[in-house]
């Protein structure tokens, strides 16, 4: 009986292993990774041996052992994750609800038919089986939750996991296991049915809410990019107007100066041309790069910073055709710019000044942002990002630019030097 334990429990390890080496996306290398969860399942099988060969009668062993392993297990989730929130928490104790399901169905067929070795058999091939349909359905899903950047309440969703394990725990295998009290198989094959397709739901919920956020936040965009379009179009319409006004009123104006010219008015003469360059400026249409999105928002930002006497140092050199989904860049410049904006409205009209520079072309992508700052600025552990102090509800453009730039393989620094606050977004395609 205990080497059939051993075995088990050695099987469903192994495949723990399997499934966090699958699920998770490395921070090193692949040699790197292996090791270490090969030295993980080598620390999980030795501390089985202590709680079923050496101390098989103790109760005290078997539970703190077990939540020596657990401690094991969910920091090599951790230790190999690319990303360290608790999602990856999440993901590990999903990895040891599912392992348990072999080891189930390994005790329940050993009940049953009192042959070992085909229950061991029985249960590689249903973590084979499960591991396989797990990988197939909801990978990809998962990946795509895993790598986006917004971790709030997850560590909610990590109770899920939490309540199933201790659950299968205490119904299957302590402080009474399956081969003492057979009756509870049914309750568990069920049990066992019910947090399969929980979990199935649940990824599915969020990838659905996740969707739909993305779809409200790209809404928000094309209603910013079409409010841009239409004061644009107005300022082409009413330039356009102002200018078959002044080309009417032009004949008027050389005849003027015709008669100052003649009566040697030199001065009148200036002050009459100085009118007419200052009509022209009024109605010239700025223009601040050749790709119609981008310029459209800066249009909007440069506006909105008029609108609280801001002065903006402006570098931007944007082509017409770039390498990267236009909306999303738009939408970084626009929240590097709004988040700058809103961070010196305040100020003494002296201080309300905003450094951007936006380069993009088909080799490279260059932001930075730079504007002083007074309150104190917390950055997140995890991101290296400011991270707001208002609420949830707020801090969503900056997991914004974080997604965008983990999508495009770019860097992002931020830092604060002599009071002003930099931030910089890098990418070489």
């Amino acid at each position: 009986m205990i080497y059939f334990s051993n075995v088990s429990y050695l099987i469903s390890h192994l495949f723990l292993m399997l499934f966090l080496y699958l699920f998770i996306t490395h921070r090193y290398s692949k040699t790197v990774t292996r090791w270490i969860c090969i030295s993980s399942f080598l620390i999980l099988t030795v501390t089985d041996i202590i709680k079923l060969n050496m101390y098989p009668d103790s109760d005290a062993c078997y539970f703190f052992v077990t939540v020596f392993q657990i401690v094991v297990t969910q920091s090599t989730g951790i230790l190999i994750s690319k990303k360290r929130n608790t999602k990856v928490l999440f993901m590990g104790l999903s990895a040891s609800n599912y392992v348990i399901i072999g080891s189930v169905f390994a005790a329940i067929l050993n009940i049953y038919t009192g042959q070992m070795f085909p229950a061991l058999a029985v249960s590689f091939v249903v973590h084979t089986i499960l591991l396989y349909i797990l990988y197939k359905n909801i990978h990809e899903i998962w990946i795509r939750q895993y790598e986006k950047e917004y971790t709030k309440g997850w560590w909610k969703l990590c109770l899920i996991p939490v309540f199933f394990y201790c659950s299968f725990s205490f119904v299957a295998f302590f402080p009474r296991t399956l081969y003492e009290d057979p009756e509870n198989i049914p309750g568990i094959l069920f049990f066992t049915m019910t947090m399969l397709v929980s979990y199935v739901v649940v990824l599915q919920y969020v990838e659905t809410e996740s969707d739909q956020k993305n779809i409200y936040l790209k809404n928000v965009l094309f209603e910013s990019y079409i409010k841009g379009l239409e004061n644009q179009f107005y300022l082409v319409e009413q330039s356009e107007q102002n200018l078959k006004i002044m080309r009417h009123d032009m004949r008027h104006f050389s005849s003027m100066i015709s008669h100052l010219l003649d009566q040697e008015e030199y001065d009148e003469i200036r002050k009459t041309l100085c009118y007419i360059d200052d009509v022209t400026d009024e109605n010239k249409v700025e223009k601040y790069c050749s790709n119609l999105m981008v310029n459209t928002i800066i249009s909007k930002m440069m506006k909105r910073a008029a609108s609280y006497a801001i002065q903006v140092r402006l570098d931007v050199a944007v082509e017409k055709e770039i390498p990267v989904n236009t909306y999303e860049f738009a939408a970084v410049i626009a929240n590097l710019f709004e988040n700058a904006l809103i961070c010196v409205k305040d100020f003494r009209p002296s201080e309300r000044t905003v450094t951007i520079k936006i380069h993009c072309s088909q080799e490279q992508l260059f932001i930075q942002s730079k504007n002083a700052y007074k309150e104190h600025i917390a950055f997140d552990s995890q991101t290296g990002l400011p991270k707001s102090q208002k609420g949830e509800s707020h801090g969503l453009g900056m997991q914004s630019i974080l997604a965008f730039s983990d999508k495009i393989d770019g860097t992002i620094d931020c830092f604060c030097e002599s009071g002003i606050f930099h931030i910089i977004l890098f990418a070489k395609f």
